[in-house]
């Protein structure tokens, strides 16, 4: 009987895991994913077109709370753990479950995970959700088209609908990504590449993608998701820390291997943190990467009309995975309404319907912010229920989109925009050499 292995994801990296190291083994049989973080993704199949001839059925998902169950009842001998952003606690209450229930237990395998690349590689990695990981990617993408680099980018996973349909995916226009009938969180990494003029690629059959992207580009930019770890290969591997919470590079998974592998450490939003917090991550990169070069780097906001904010009564709507499993206690909104002298933040609990309420009962320390959540129509429909209810003046939006583009607001709205703005010339420099690596 072959090796039965379970394994436990987000729909993401899980299926990666799944492509490039059990796809095409016959000694080991991947029974289950088991799924959470991310609402309705479980009771699916990862389907035949993707799993292969040996999965003539696909491979089912399961709720992650059936772990225990699912081990006993078709005896897993492995537990494979193949997702982000989460405490090392956490992985070792995991691991008790299902060595508890008879399976050994073990993280995926990194080095397993990154696919070899043609072209020269430059990842984008993080300690965690929300430091910064999008705008440090759009500025990597702008210094290598301002060096006349044909460059692509390819997205961490974000497959919410149809896995068959979002194997290979190709956003050049904001028309893509109504094709592919994106959810909030991925028109979050995706437009703003649109936007600028650039390609990005994302699915769930990331060998596929690769070959595609290497067909038009001189150099690719892995755009990471979460803390997560590059699916390629890199020739440059930045990663970004964020001094609001200091020490977190440590103690979360995976973003501690981002940070000891990192060539290059990118501390960000030191405009708006304490001096010790910075002080903290620094210590921390010499004292486990000390080959890393680090760069200090702002995220300062801007917004159309700064007068517009002064004395107004606003409700902030920031990034949602930033604010749930991110656990970040502010955005850019804020940083915006404190800047610019908003009178008061309106909590919006008291609105909050559907989808949204049920946000703020699983992520009670959001407060007194609105996490722009939308992985579904739905929940889409829910968030524009509640921006419209609450009683404010001015609706400041801190994600990255434009959000009134995509959802209902009748309320007067302004974006908040920020971008990478680091300090001396190392990171420039680095990116010239990592774009002249397999020339």
């Amino acid at each position: 009987m072959s090796h039965q292995v379970l394994i436990m994801g987000a729909a993401g990296k899980d299926f990666h895991v799944f492509n490039t190291c059990y796809r095409q083994r016959a000694d080991a049989r991947v029974v289950a994913f088991t799924a959470t973080q991310i609402p309705n993704i479980e009771n699916r199949h990862y389907p035949p077109s993707l799993a292969g001839p040996l999965y003539p059925e696909g491979i089912p998902i399961y709720p992650e709370e059936k772990l225990a169950e699912l081990i006993r009842e078709h005896g897993i001998d492995e537990v494979v753990f193949a997702y982000s952003d989460v405490k090392k606690s956490y992985v070792e209450e995991r691991r008790k479950i299902a060595e508890g229930a008879g399976a050994a237990f073990r993280t995926f395998d990194v080095d397993a995970t990154m696919i070899p690349s043609r072209k020269p590689v430059i990842a984008i990695c993080a300690v965690r959700t929300g430091c910064g990981k999008s705008q440090t990617s759009r500025k990597v993408v702008s210094v290598l088209r301002e060096k006349g680099y044909r460059t692509i980018a390819i997205r961490h996973p974000m497959p919410y609908g149809d896995l068959a349909k979002q194997n290979v995916q190709r956003f050049a226009t904001l028309e893509d990504m109504k094709k592919h009938e994106c959810t909030i969180e991925e028109m979050e990494e995706y437009e703003p590449h649109v936007r600028s003029g650039a390609v990005i690629y994302a699915g769930v059959d990331y060998g596929a993608i690769l070959a595609e992207a290497e067909k038009e580009a001189e150099v690719i930019v892995w755009d990471g998701g979460n803390n997560d770890t590059p699916f390629y290969r890199p020739d440059l591997w930045i990663t970004v820390a964020d001094p609001h919470r200091a020490g977190h590079e440590l103690t979360y998974f995976p973003g501690r291997t981002n940070f000891e592998r990192a060539d290059l450490i990118v501390i960000n939003k030191v405009d708006t943190a304490e001096e010790e917090g910075i002080a903290t991550v620094e210590r921390n990169a010499r004292e486990v990467n000390p080959g890393a070069t680090v760069v200090r780097a702002s995220s300062p906001v801007s917004v159309p009309d700064p007068e517009r904010i002064r004395s107004q009564r606003v409700l902030v709507v920031e990034d949602g995975p930033t604010l749930t499993h991110g656990e970040m206690k502010y955005g850019a909104g804020i940083v915006a309404a404190r800047k610019w002298g908003a009178s008061e933040i309106i909590d919006p609990r008291p609105w909050a319907v559907g989808e949204i309420a049920g946000t703020f009962r699983k992520y009670p320390a959001i407060g007194t912010l609105l996490p722009a959540m939308g992985y579904g129509q739905q929940q889409m429909d829910d968030l524009a229920a509640t921006i419209n209810a609450v009683d404010c003046d001015l609706v400041l939006i801190g994600t990255p989109i434009d959000l009134g583009r995509i959802i209902d607001i009748r309320k007067p709205h302004m974006r908040v925009t920020y971008e990478l703005d680091e300090e001396g010339d190392a990171l420039v420099r680095a990116i010239e050499r990592a774009a002249k690596a397999k020339t």
